[in-house]
């Protein structure tokens, strides 16, 4: 009997021993997902239109470049921050502007914007330069070139004049490209969970040369977006088919920028 006894000791012992072994592997396995949130969870995106959009991230949303009817707006969070990246039509809307600017915004933007924004709201601006970053509501906000290469006083976007952006909070970053071409300081880019790239020729850059700097920076999720050309739109499906071809770990999303244009 007390052999027997012993073994049912021995036995549920190793249960209990086995019982936490697994619970202590489960415990690191959430651990473990815990610091590698699928950025889909943490950073919703409604597109609004071109280079429109809105970041729901946790309980804020940072809105960039608004443009459009007050009615394409509604039923949207409150803009907690807005980035604006340039002074074209597409990109600044003093009307939109004015309309999604709530008491709590806070507005960021280059110096060619921020001197075109009506003086009632440049207590709300921060103006920002390459290569500045700024803490604003929990968030580490980063103004990054944006300009067309090859470089020239007469190019649609020149280096210096507007921004991209990389946000950041809890180790998430995203990227905003604004109208640019692949520059150096894009494909040095390292560790983006998300990233807003335009390719729209001849303003920006086309399909192969916006994959190539993908490519090289290699973002988690890339977003083609301003992506509406004089002809029509670029081919963001084969803008997709490079990338995965060379690389199917970098997740292309497609949203719909355009309606029923697309």
């Amino acid at each position: 009997m007390g052999v027997v006894k012993y073994y049912k000791n021995f036995s549920m012992k190793k249960i209990v021993l086995l019982i936490i072994v697994l619970g202590l592997i489960l415990i690191i396995k959430m651990s473990n997902n815990d610091n590698k949130k699928d950025t889909v969870n943490v950073v919703r995106v409604d597109p609004i239109s071109h280079a429109s959009m809105v970041l729901n991230w946790g309980e804020a949303a940072i809105y960039t470049d608004p443009v459009g009817e007050k009615s394409m707006f509604m039923n949207l969070p409150d803009a907690d921050i807005i980035l604006l990246t340039d002074i074209h039509g597409d990109h600044f809307d003093p009307d939109a502007l004015r309309n999604v600017t709530k008491e709590k915004t806070i507005i960021l933007a280059p110096r060619a914007v921020a001197d075109k924004i009506s003086p009632d709201l440049k207590p709300k601006i921060f103006v920002m330069n390459n290569g500045e970053v700024v803490n604003q509501a929990g968030f580490r906000i980063e103004a990054m070139p944006m300009y067309n290469l090859p470089e020239s006083d007469k190019a649609f976007h020149t280096k210096g004049r507007g921004n991209g952006y990389i946000i950041e909070k809890d180790g998430i970053r995203v990227y905003v490209s604004g109208d640019t071409s692949g520059i150096p300081e894009m494909r040095t880019l390292r560790n983006i969970d998300m990233a807003f790239i335009a390719m729209n020729l001849p303003y920006t850059m086309g399909v192969e040369e916006a994959a190539d700097a993908v490519l090289e920076f290699k973002p988690k999720k890339i977003y083609p977006y301003h992506y509406r050309t004089p002809e029509g739109f670029s081919d963001v499906a084969k803008f997709k088919e490079i990338v995965n071809n060379k690389n199917p770990e970098i997740e292309v999303v497609q949203l719909e920028w355009y309606g029923a244009q697309n």
